[in-house]
C-alpha cells in the first residue's frame, strides 16, 4: 500500500516538476524583460504626455516595447543603408580597446546561436575520452582550419564535449577525424542522453530498439 502511494507520488512529481519549473522560468523571464523597459516607458509617458510623475504599472508594456525595438532594429539591419550604418558603427566599436574584445566575443556567440544560416552542432559523435577504452558523446561543430590545424600534423575536427546535466558548458576538443564515429542519433536525442546522464532510453522508429546513453551501448551501435 505504502509502496503504491510512493510510486504514485513520484509519478506525479515527474509530471508536475518540469511543467512547474518551465512555467516559473518563463514567468521570471517575462517579469525581468517586462520590467526592464516598462518603468522607463511609463515614466517617460507620464512626464512628457501627462506632465506628472505618477508611477503606474502596465503589465506587458515592456515586452511590447522590446518586440517593437527588435522589429525596428531588424528592419534597419535588413535595409541597404541600415547595413552600411551598422558596419560603420561596428568598425568604430571594434577599434575601442577592451570594449572591442567583449563586443566581438558577444557578437560571435550571438551569430553562432541565433543565425539561421548556421547550426552550432552539426551531428552527434562518439570518441574515446578521457582515456582509451572510455567513450564520450560530443558534437561535431566544424572541420578545423587556420592556425590550430596548421599546428597539428593530423587532420582534426572541432568537437564540443558537453557536461552533464548542464550541456551549455563543456570543452572544445580538437580530435583526429579518424578517431570519431558518427552516431545514429539526432543532436536533440544526443542532448537528451547527456542531460539525463544516460538514464533515458531513445527508441528508434525503424527498429524499435532502445538505445541507452552509456558509452558501452554507444560503441555497440557502431560495431
Amino acid at each position: 500500500m505504502l509502496q503504491n502511494i510512493r510510486k504514485t507520488l513520484v509519478a506525479g512529481l515527474l509530471v508536475l516538476a518540469p511543467i512547474t519549473l518551465t512555467l516559473y522560468i518563463l514567468y521570471t523571464l517575462f517579469r525581468f524583460l517586462d520590467g526592464f523597459l516598462m518603468n522607463s516607458i511609463v515614466r517617460f509617458i507620464a512626464r512628457q504626455v501627462f506632465h506628472t510623475t505618477v508611477d503606474v504599472t502596465i503589465p506587458g508594456l515592456g515586452i511590447l516595447a522590446l518586440l517593437a525595438l527588435l522589429l525596428l532594429t531588424g528592419t534597419i539591419a535588413r535595409n541597404y543603408f541600415g547595413r552600411k550604418f551598422i558596419r560603420i558603427g561596428d568598425s568604430i566599436i571594434t577599434r575601442i580597446p577592451l570594449i572591442n574584445k567583449v563586443y566581438t566575443a558577444l557578437r560571435e556567440i550571438s551569430e553562432a546561436i541565433l543565425s539561421e544560416k548556421r547550426e552550432i552542432f552539426k551531428k552527434a559523435v562518439l570518441f574515446e575520452y578521457p582515456r582509451q577504452g572510455m567513450y564520450s558523446i560530443g558534437f561535431f561543430t566544424q572541420d578545423t582550419s587556420g592556425p590550430v590545424q596548421e599546428s597539428i600534423p593530423e587532420d582534426v575536427v572541432s568537437v564540443f564535449l558537453p557536461t552533464t546535466p548542464n550541456p551549455t558548458s563543456g570543452y572544445l576538443l580538437f580530435i583526429p577525424k579518424k578517431s570519431i564515429r558518427e552516431l545514429d542519433l539526432s543532436v536533440e536525442e544526443a542532448l537528451k542522453l547527456v542531460i539525463s546522464g544516460g538514464s533515458i532510453h531513445i527508441r528508434r522508429n525503424d527498429s524499435q530498439q532502445a538505445v541507452s546513453g552509456t558509452a558501452e551501448t554507444g560503441a555497440k551501435t557502431h560495431r
